[in-house]
């Protein structure tokens, strides 16, 4: 378990909610994720504290079907970061360039989620 006293300063809460998209006018804010992860100045994903804390950075995903998947973010060589639940590649989810991304209340971000691209809107970030 994730003690406060455990993360550095810079660790955030990011809520993120499913966009508007054809299927969902007005966006969902019943889908989306949870995040706990080191951000910059700018708001930007923090590699090199990610890499002394990757323990700690947690994704956890929720929709309103009542589906719920825990998992970790993780980098790849070369940059790209990725939400990894399970062991193997089969069940990871793909940022698009989460690593030029500001995480900053009102921006978007997408995520390949299943093969599909979806979009979603930082909601809220704050202190843990």
């Amino acid at each position: 378990m994730t003690a406060l006293k455990d993360l550095t300063p810079n660790f955030r809460h990011v809520r993120l909610l499913l966009a508007r998209t054809a299927g969902h006018p007005q966006g969902d804010r019943e889908e989306g994720y949870d995040l706990l992860v080191p951000l910059d100045e700018a708001g930007r994903l923090d590699a090199a504290t990610w890499k002394t804390h990757q323990a700690f950075c947690r994704v956890r995903r929720f929709s309103d079907d009542g589906d719920e998947r825990i998992g970790r973010l993780r980098r790849k060589p070369g940059g790209q970061w990725y939400f990894d639940y399970e062991e193997g590649d089969a069940d990871n989810e793909i940022g698009f360039r989460l690593g030029e991304e500001s995480f900053v209340t009102g921006e978007y971000v997408s995520i390949m989620q299943d093969g599909t691209m979806q979009t979603y809107q930082v909601a809220r970030v704050e202190k843990p």
